[in-house]
Protein backbone atom coordinates (compact mmCIF):
# COMPACT_ATOMS: atom_id res chain seq x y z
CA UNK A 1 0.00 0.00 0.00
CA UNK A 2 1.33 3.45 -0.89
CA UNK A 3 2.07 5.96 1.86
CA UNK A 4 -1.05 7.69 3.10
CA UNK A 5 -1.47 11.42 2.54
CA UNK A 6 -3.62 13.70 4.66
CA UNK A 7 -4.25 16.24 1.88
CA UNK A 8 -4.85 15.15 -1.69
CA UNK A 9 -3.41 17.41 -4.37
CA UNK A 10 -4.33 15.41 -7.46
CA UNK A 11 -7.58 14.23 -9.03
CA UNK A 12 -8.67 10.58 -8.78
CA UNK A 13 -6.07 9.92 -6.10
CA UNK A 14 -8.10 8.03 -3.46
CA UNK A 15 -5.67 5.11 -3.76
CA UNK A 16 -2.98 7.13 -1.99
CA UNK A 17 -5.04 7.27 1.21
CA UNK A 18 -7.19 4.16 0.95
CA UNK A 19 -5.62 2.67 4.06
CA UNK A 20 -7.80 3.48 7.06
CA UNK A 21 -5.97 5.54 9.72
CA UNK A 22 -5.94 4.29 13.32
CA UNK A 23 -8.31 5.54 15.98
CA UNK A 24 -7.13 7.75 18.86
CA UNK A 25 -6.77 5.01 21.44
CA UNK A 26 -6.49 7.28 24.48
CA UNK A 27 -9.45 9.41 23.46
CA UNK A 28 -11.92 6.93 21.99
CA UNK A 29 -11.51 3.71 23.98
CA UNK A 30 -13.76 3.60 27.06
CA UNK A 31 -13.36 0.18 28.66
CA UNK A 32 -11.97 -0.46 32.14
CA UNK A 33 -8.30 0.46 32.38
CA UNK A 34 -8.22 2.56 29.21
CA UNK A 35 -7.17 6.22 29.58
CA UNK A 36 -10.48 7.52 28.22
CA UNK A 37 -12.49 5.04 30.25
CA UNK A 38 -10.71 5.95 33.47
CA UNK A 39 -11.36 9.64 32.75
CA UNK A 40 -15.10 9.18 32.21
CA UNK A 41 -15.32 7.01 35.33
CA UNK A 42 -14.27 9.96 37.52
CA UNK A 43 -17.73 11.51 36.97
CA UNK A 44 -21.23 10.41 37.97
CA UNK A 45 -22.94 9.12 34.82
CA UNK A 46 -26.63 8.41 34.11
CA UNK A 47 -27.05 4.71 33.43
CA UNK A 48 -30.84 4.23 33.41
CA UNK A 49 -34.19 5.91 33.82
CA UNK A 50 -36.07 5.27 37.05
CA UNK A 51 -39.11 4.13 35.05
CA UNK A 52 -37.05 1.25 33.63
CA UNK A 53 -36.83 -0.38 37.07
CA UNK A 54 -39.92 -2.49 37.66
CA UNK A 55 -40.27 -6.00 39.07
CA UNK A 56 -37.47 -7.58 37.03
CA UNK A 57 -33.74 -6.88 36.84
CA UNK A 58 -32.51 -4.95 33.79
CA UNK A 59 -29.35 -5.90 31.93
CA UNK A 60 -27.31 -2.88 30.83
CA UNK A 61 -23.91 -2.27 29.32
CA UNK A 62 -22.05 0.92 30.24
CA UNK A 63 -18.45 1.82 29.33
CA UNK A 64 -17.69 -1.71 28.26
CA UNK A 65 -19.03 -3.34 31.43
CA UNK A 66 -21.98 -5.74 31.59
CA UNK A 67 -24.12 -4.90 34.61
CA UNK A 68 -27.54 -5.55 36.12
CA UNK A 69 -29.62 -2.75 37.60
CA UNK A 70 -32.73 -3.25 39.75
CA UNK A 71 -34.88 -1.76 42.48
CA UNK A 72 -35.30 -4.03 45.48
CA UNK A 73 -38.54 -4.23 47.44
CA UNK A 74 -37.28 -1.64 49.91
CA UNK A 75 -37.10 0.80 46.99
CA UNK A 76 -33.29 0.91 46.81
CA UNK A 77 -31.43 0.80 43.48
CA UNK A 78 -28.67 -1.73 42.99
CA UNK A 79 -26.09 -1.80 40.19
CA UNK A 80 -24.10 -5.03 40.22
CA UNK A 81 -21.72 -6.86 37.96
CA UNK A 82 -23.86 -9.03 35.75
CA UNK A 83 -22.21 -12.40 36.41
CA UNK A 84 -22.77 -13.96 39.81
CA UNK A 85 -19.53 -14.25 41.76
CA UNK A 86 -20.40 -17.86 42.62
CA UNK A 87 -20.57 -19.59 39.23
CA UNK A 88 -21.05 -16.76 36.73
CA UNK A 89 -24.78 -17.03 36.00
CA UNK A 90 -26.26 -13.73 34.84
CA UNK A 91 -28.15 -11.86 37.52
CA UNK A 92 -30.56 -10.61 34.85
CA UNK A 93 -32.36 -13.89 35.64
CA UNK A 94 -32.21 -13.28 39.37
CA UNK A 95 -35.14 -12.68 41.72
CA UNK A 96 -35.55 -9.28 43.33
CA UNK A 97 -35.79 -9.58 47.11
CA UNK A 98 -36.77 -7.28 49.97
CA UNK A 99 -33.06 -6.64 50.24
CA UNK A 100 -31.10 -6.94 47.04
CA UNK A 101 -31.27 -9.71 44.48
CA UNK A 102 -31.00 -13.52 44.54
CA UNK A 103 -29.22 -15.51 41.82
CA UNK A 104 -31.43 -18.03 40.05
CA UNK A 105 -28.77 -20.77 39.95
CA UNK A 106 -27.91 -21.54 43.58
CA UNK A 107 -29.81 -18.83 45.43
CA UNK A 108 -26.94 -16.60 46.50
CA UNK A 109 -28.37 -13.27 47.65
CA UNK A 110 -26.57 -9.94 47.20
CA UNK A 111 -27.35 -6.57 48.76
CA UNK A 112 -27.20 -3.40 46.68
CA UNK A 113 -23.65 -2.75 47.91
CA UNK A 114 -22.60 -6.25 46.78
CA UNK A 115 -22.59 -7.83 50.26
CA UNK A 116 -23.35 -11.55 50.21
CA UNK A 117 -26.44 -11.91 52.41
CA UNK A 118 -27.27 -15.58 51.90
CA UNK A 119 -25.66 -18.73 50.45
CA UNK A 120 -28.43 -21.28 51.08
CA UNK A 121 -26.65 -24.29 49.55
CA UNK A 122 -23.52 -23.74 51.67
CA UNK A 123 -22.97 -24.58 55.34
CA UNK A 124 -23.91 -21.81 57.76
CA UNK A 125 -20.24 -21.25 58.49
CA UNK A 126 -18.64 -20.57 55.12
CA UNK A 127 -15.98 -18.16 53.81
CA UNK A 128 -18.47 -16.14 51.76
CA UNK A 129 -21.53 -14.94 53.67
CA UNK A 130 -20.89 -11.68 55.48
CA UNK A 131 -17.27 -11.63 54.35
CA UNK A 132 -17.04 -11.25 50.56
CA UNK A 133 -18.86 -9.18 47.94
CA UNK A 134 -20.34 -9.16 44.46
CA UNK A 135 -19.00 -6.25 42.42
CA UNK A 136 -21.31 -3.22 42.86
CA UNK A 137 -21.37 0.49 42.05
CA UNK A 138 -22.99 3.29 44.09
CA UNK A 139 -26.06 4.96 42.59
CA UNK A 140 -28.11 8.11 43.06
CA UNK A 141 -31.63 8.70 41.76
CA UNK A 142 -32.35 12.24 40.66
CA UNK A 143 -35.29 13.68 38.70
CA UNK A 144 -36.16 10.36 37.06
CA UNK A 145 -32.62 9.31 36.15
CA UNK A 146 -30.33 6.84 37.90
CA UNK A 147 -26.70 7.95 38.10
CA UNK A 148 -23.75 5.70 38.95
CA UNK A 149 -20.19 6.34 39.98
CA UNK A 150 -17.96 3.70 38.38
CA UNK A 151 -14.52 5.05 39.26
CA UNK A 152 -12.09 4.32 42.11
CA UNK A 153 -14.02 4.29 45.41
CA UNK A 154 -11.51 6.58 47.12
CA UNK A 155 -11.88 9.17 44.32
CA UNK A 156 -15.69 9.43 44.42
CA UNK A 157 -16.82 13.07 44.10
CA UNK A 158 -20.10 14.57 45.32
CA UNK A 159 -22.98 14.28 42.88
CA UNK A 160 -22.80 17.36 40.64
CA UNK A 161 -25.93 19.49 40.32
CA UNK A 162 -26.49 22.41 37.95
CA UNK A 163 -28.22 25.62 38.95
CA UNK A 164 -31.13 24.77 36.63
CA UNK A 165 -31.79 21.68 38.81
CA UNK A 166 -32.63 23.88 41.78
CA UNK A 167 -35.05 26.24 40.00
CA UNK A 168 -38.44 26.06 41.81
CA UNK A 169 -40.31 27.49 38.81
CA UNK A 170 -39.76 24.57 36.45
CA UNK A 171 -40.95 21.00 36.13
CA UNK A 172 -38.71 18.17 34.99
CA UNK A 173 -39.33 15.49 32.39
CA UNK A 174 -37.30 12.84 30.61
CA UNK A 175 -35.90 13.98 27.27
CA UNK A 176 -35.60 10.53 25.70
CA UNK A 177 -37.99 7.60 25.16
CA UNK A 178 -38.04 4.87 27.79
CA UNK A 179 -34.70 3.09 27.66
CA UNK A 180 -32.74 6.06 26.33
CA UNK A 181 -31.63 6.94 22.80
CA UNK A 182 -29.18 4.43 21.36
CA UNK A 183 -26.56 5.36 18.76
CA UNK A 184 -24.26 2.70 17.25
CA UNK A 185 -21.11 4.81 17.27
CA UNK A 186 -18.37 6.09 19.55
CA UNK A 187 -19.29 8.63 22.23
CA UNK A 188 -16.81 11.26 21.08
CA UNK A 189 -18.30 11.77 17.62
CA UNK A 190 -21.66 12.28 19.30
CA UNK A 191 -20.06 14.85 21.61
CA UNK A 192 -18.31 16.60 18.70
CA UNK A 193 -21.78 17.68 17.60
CA UNK A 194 -22.17 19.71 20.81
CA UNK A 195 -19.26 22.05 20.14
CA UNK A 196 -20.21 22.43 16.47
CA UNK A 197 -23.23 24.78 16.36
CA UNK A 198 -22.46 25.75 12.76
CA UNK A 199 -23.81 22.38 11.63
CA UNK A 200 -27.33 23.59 12.45
CA UNK A 201 -27.37 25.99 9.46
CA UNK A 202 -26.63 23.08 7.13
CA UNK A 203 -27.83 19.75 8.53
CA UNK A 204 -30.92 21.23 10.21
CA UNK A 205 -31.76 23.92 7.66
CA UNK A 206 -30.33 24.27 4.16
CA UNK A 207 -29.62 20.55 3.52
CA UNK A 208 -32.55 18.73 5.14
CA UNK A 209 -34.99 21.62 5.36
CA UNK A 210 -35.77 23.54 8.53
CA UNK A 211 -35.91 20.97 11.34
CA UNK A 212 -36.50 23.27 14.31
CA UNK A 213 -39.70 25.01 15.39
CA UNK A 214 -40.32 27.61 18.07
CA UNK A 215 -42.80 27.21 20.92
CA UNK A 216 -45.60 28.44 18.63
CA UNK A 217 -44.86 25.74 16.06
CA UNK A 218 -43.32 28.13 13.51
CA UNK A 219 -40.30 26.80 11.59
CA UNK A 220 -37.21 28.83 12.43
CA UNK A 221 -36.21 29.86 8.89
CA UNK A 222 -33.53 32.18 10.27
CA UNK A 223 -31.50 29.12 11.22
CA UNK A 224 -30.32 28.78 7.61
CA UNK A 225 -28.03 31.81 8.10
CA UNK A 226 -24.69 30.37 9.22
CA UNK A 227 -24.07 33.49 11.31
CA UNK A 228 -20.97 34.46 13.27
CA UNK A 229 -19.59 31.69 15.49
CA UNK A 230 -17.47 32.02 18.64
CA UNK A 231 -16.21 29.65 21.34
CA UNK A 232 -15.00 30.24 24.87
CA UNK A 233 -13.47 27.85 27.36
CA UNK A 234 -15.20 28.11 30.74
CA UNK A 235 -14.63 26.57 34.16
CA UNK A 236 -16.83 23.63 33.20
CA UNK A 237 -16.44 23.27 29.44
CA UNK A 238 -17.00 25.28 26.26
CA UNK A 239 -19.64 27.93 25.58
CA UNK A 240 -20.62 28.12 21.89
CA UNK A 241 -22.33 31.09 20.24
CA UNK A 242 -23.69 31.61 16.75
CA UNK A 243 -24.97 35.16 16.30
CA UNK A 244 -27.40 36.01 13.48
CA UNK A 245 -28.97 39.19 12.21
CA UNK A 246 -32.79 39.13 12.50
CA UNK A 247 -34.10 42.46 11.14
CA UNK A 248 -33.35 45.10 13.80
CA UNK A 249 -32.14 42.57 16.34
CA UNK A 250 -29.34 40.05 16.85
CA UNK A 251 -30.16 36.48 17.84
CA UNK A 252 -27.38 34.72 19.73
CA UNK A 253 -27.86 30.97 19.58
CA UNK A 254 -26.13 29.62 22.69
CA UNK A 255 -25.29 26.04 23.59
CA UNK A 256 -22.76 24.60 25.96
CA UNK A 257 -20.45 21.62 26.20
CA UNK A 258 -20.05 20.57 29.84
CA UNK A 259 -17.20 18.30 30.85
CA UNK A 260 -17.07 15.43 30.20
CA UNK A 261 -20.11 14.41 28.09
CA UNK A 262 -23.00 16.86 28.58
CA UNK A 263 -24.79 19.41 26.41
CA UNK A 264 -26.92 22.31 27.69
CA UNK A 265 -29.45 23.71 25.18
CA UNK A 266 -31.98 26.54 25.38
CA UNK A 267 -35.38 26.86 23.70
CA UNK A 268 -35.61 28.21 20.16
CA UNK A 269 -36.77 31.86 20.20
CA UNK A 270 -39.95 33.39 18.89
CA UNK A 271 -39.02 35.42 15.80
CA UNK A 272 -39.50 38.25 15.26
CA UNK A 273 -38.86 38.68 18.99
CA UNK A 274 -41.82 39.78 21.15
CA UNK A 275 -39.93 42.34 23.19
CA UNK A 276 -41.80 43.62 26.21
CA UNK A 277 -42.59 47.33 26.19
CA UNK A 278 -39.43 49.31 26.88
CA UNK A 279 -37.22 46.19 26.75
CA UNK A 280 -34.33 45.64 24.35
CA UNK A 281 -33.41 42.08 25.26
CA UNK A 282 -35.20 38.73 25.43
CA UNK A 283 -33.66 35.62 26.94
CA UNK A 284 -34.97 32.13 26.22
CA UNK A 285 -35.32 29.58 29.04
CA UNK A 286 -33.17 26.47 29.13
CA UNK A 287 -34.64 23.49 27.30
CA UNK A 288 -32.61 20.44 28.32
CA UNK A 289 -29.50 18.85 29.74
CA UNK A 290 -28.37 15.79 27.78
CA UNK A 291 -25.70 13.21 28.64
CA UNK A 292 -23.99 11.04 26.00
CA UNK A 293 -22.76 7.94 27.85
CA UNK A 294 -20.59 5.27 26.19
CA UNK A 295 -22.07 1.80 26.15
CA UNK A 296 -18.76 0.57 24.76
CA UNK A 297 -16.28 1.76 22.14
CA UNK A 298 -18.82 1.55 19.32
CA UNK A 299 -22.15 2.37 20.98
CA UNK A 300 -23.53 5.32 22.93
CA UNK A 301 -26.74 5.98 24.87
CA UNK A 302 -28.29 9.39 25.43
CA UNK A 303 -30.24 10.37 28.54
CA UNK A 304 -31.72 13.83 29.08
CA UNK A 305 -33.69 16.01 31.45
CA UNK A 306 -36.07 18.43 29.74
CA UNK A 307 -37.44 21.52 31.48
CA UNK A 308 -40.99 22.88 31.42
CA UNK A 309 -42.64 25.98 32.77
CA UNK A 310 -45.64 25.26 34.97
CA UNK A 311 -48.12 25.71 32.12
CA UNK A 312 -46.06 24.24 29.27
CA UNK A 313 -47.24 21.24 27.26
CA UNK A 314 -45.32 18.05 28.15
CA UNK A 315 -44.94 16.84 24.57
CA UNK A 316 -41.19 17.10 23.97
CA UNK A 317 -40.78 13.33 23.54
CA UNK A 318 -44.32 12.36 22.48
CA UNK A 319 -44.57 14.96 19.68
CA UNK A 320 -40.93 15.55 18.75
CA UNK A 321 -39.65 18.26 16.45
CA UNK A 322 -38.10 17.08 13.20
CA UNK A 323 -34.66 17.72 14.68
CA UNK A 324 -35.42 15.46 17.65
CA UNK A 325 -37.07 12.76 15.53
CA UNK A 326 -34.03 12.63 13.22
CA UNK A 327 -31.75 12.28 16.25
CA UNK A 328 -33.12 8.76 16.71
CA UNK A 329 -32.73 5.56 14.74
CA UNK A 330 -35.50 3.50 13.22
CA UNK A 331 -36.20 5.54 10.09
CA UNK A 332 -36.01 3.94 6.67
CA UNK A 333 -32.71 4.21 4.83
CA UNK A 334 -34.29 6.27 2.06
CA UNK A 335 -35.84 8.70 4.52
CA UNK A 336 -32.51 9.12 6.28
CA UNK A 337 -30.79 9.80 2.96
CA UNK A 338 -33.37 12.39 1.93
CA UNK A 339 -33.61 14.22 5.28
CA UNK A 340 -30.61 13.28 7.42
CA UNK A 341 -30.39 14.43 11.01
CA UNK A 342 -27.92 14.28 13.88
CA UNK A 343 -28.26 10.51 14.21
CA UNK A 344 -27.29 9.96 10.57
CA UNK A 345 -24.45 12.50 10.58
CA UNK A 346 -22.94 10.99 13.73
CA UNK A 347 -23.48 7.28 13.03
CA UNK A 348 -22.50 7.85 9.38
CA UNK A 349 -18.91 8.50 10.47
CA UNK A 350 -18.59 4.79 11.22
CA UNK A 351 -18.50 2.91 14.54
CA UNK A 352 -15.40 4.88 15.58
CA UNK A 353 -14.60 8.05 13.62
CA UNK A 354 -11.06 8.23 12.27
CA UNK A 355 -9.66 11.67 13.05
CA UNK A 356 -6.83 11.06 10.59
CA UNK A 357 -9.36 11.53 7.78
CA UNK A 358 -10.47 14.97 8.97
CA UNK A 359 -9.55 18.41 7.68
CA UNK A 360 -10.64 20.74 10.47
CA UNK A 361 -11.44 24.32 9.52
CA UNK A 362 -12.13 27.65 11.20
CA UNK A 363 -15.67 26.66 12.22
CA UNK A 364 -14.29 23.54 13.95
CA UNK A 365 -12.61 25.58 16.67
CA UNK A 366 -15.13 24.41 19.26
CA UNK A 367 -14.54 20.74 18.37
CA UNK A 368 -10.78 21.18 18.64
CA UNK A 369 -11.17 22.95 21.99
CA UNK A 370 -13.48 20.26 23.37
CA UNK A 371 -11.10 17.46 22.34
CA UNK A 372 -8.18 19.32 23.93
CA UNK A 373 -10.10 19.58 27.21
CA UNK A 374 -10.82 15.84 27.13
CA UNK A 375 -7.17 15.04 26.39
CA UNK A 376 -6.04 17.28 29.26
CA UNK A 377 -8.57 15.60 31.56
CA UNK A 378 -7.23 12.17 30.60
CA UNK A 379 -3.69 13.34 31.29
CA UNK A 380 -4.72 14.75 34.68
CA UNK A 381 -6.24 11.40 35.70
CA UNK A 382 -3.09 9.60 34.56
CA UNK A 383 -1.08 11.91 36.86
CA UNK A 384 -3.38 11.02 39.75
CA UNK A 385 -5.14 14.41 39.73
CA UNK A 386 -8.79 15.40 39.47
CA UNK A 387 -9.78 16.37 35.92
CA UNK A 388 -11.20 19.78 35.15
CA UNK A 389 -14.95 20.05 35.74
CA UNK A 390 -14.94 17.74 38.73
CA UNK A 391 -15.33 19.61 41.99
CA UNK A 392 -15.52 18.35 45.53
CA UNK A 393 -16.98 21.18 47.60
CA UNK A 394 -20.62 20.43 46.70
CA UNK A 395 -21.21 23.81 45.02
CA UNK A 396 -23.94 24.16 42.43
CA UNK A 397 -22.45 24.21 38.92
CA UNK A 398 -23.46 27.08 36.64
CA UNK A 399 -25.20 26.82 33.28
CA UNK A 400 -23.65 29.24 30.79
CA UNK A 401 -25.96 28.50 27.83
CA UNK A 402 -27.99 31.70 27.55
CA UNK A 403 -29.99 32.07 24.31
CA UNK A 404 -30.67 35.78 23.83
CA UNK A 405 -32.10 38.26 21.32
CA UNK A 406 -31.07 41.91 21.59
CA UNK A 407 -32.17 44.99 19.69
CA UNK A 408 -29.30 46.24 17.51
CA UNK A 409 -29.46 48.58 14.54
CA UNK A 410 -27.91 47.43 11.29
CA UNK A 411 -24.47 48.54 10.22
CA UNK A 412 -24.02 50.69 7.13
CA UNK A 413 -22.16 47.94 5.27
CA UNK A 414 -22.16 44.14 5.48
CA UNK A 415 -18.74 44.27 7.14
CA UNK A 416 -19.92 46.78 9.75
CA UNK A 417 -23.02 44.74 10.42
CA UNK A 418 -21.01 41.55 10.95
CA UNK A 419 -18.91 43.46 13.46
CA UNK A 420 -22.08 44.59 15.29
CA UNK A 421 -23.44 41.04 15.33
CA UNK A 422 -20.21 39.68 16.73
CA UNK A 423 -19.94 42.48 19.28
CA UNK A 424 -23.38 41.59 20.65
CA UNK A 425 -22.30 37.96 20.95
CA UNK A 426 -19.12 38.87 22.82
CA UNK A 427 -20.97 41.27 25.11
CA UNK A 428 -23.51 38.60 26.02
CA UNK A 429 -20.70 36.18 26.80
CA UNK A 430 -19.14 38.65 29.22
CA UNK A 431 -22.52 39.41 30.76
CA UNK A 432 -23.30 35.71 31.22
CA UNK A 433 -19.91 34.97 32.75
CA UNK A 434 -20.24 37.84 35.21
CA UNK A 435 -23.72 36.75 36.30
CA UNK A 436 -22.71 33.20 37.30
CA UNK A 437 -21.07 32.80 40.72
CA UNK A 438 -17.87 30.81 40.52
CA UNK A 439 -17.61 29.24 43.95
CA UNK A 440 -16.69 25.70 43.00
CA UNK A 441 -13.23 24.14 43.01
Amino acid sequence: MADQHRFLTETFSAYTQAEVPPIEENLQRVGPGTPGGEYLRRFWQPVAQSAMLKDLPVKIRIMGEDLVIFRDKLGRVGLLEMHCTHRGTSLEFGRIEDRGIRCCYHGWQFDIDGAILDTPAEPEKNPYKGKLYQGAYPTIEYRGLVFAYMGPPDKKPPFRKFDIFENPDIDFGLGEPLGGNLKPCNWLQVMDNVADPVHEAFLHASISGIQFTDTNGRTVEELADKGEDDYWETDVGVLCHVARRVKEAVWVRSMEYVIPNIIQICQMPLLPPPFASGEDELTMPQLLTRWRVPIDDENTIEFALVYFGRNDERNYVSAPSIALATNRGGRSYEEAQRTPGDYDAQVGQGPIARHGREHLGRTDRGVALMRRIVREGIEAVERGEDPKGLFRNGAIAPVYANETIRRASRGATPEEDRAIVRRVSHDLYRKTLASRPRTWA
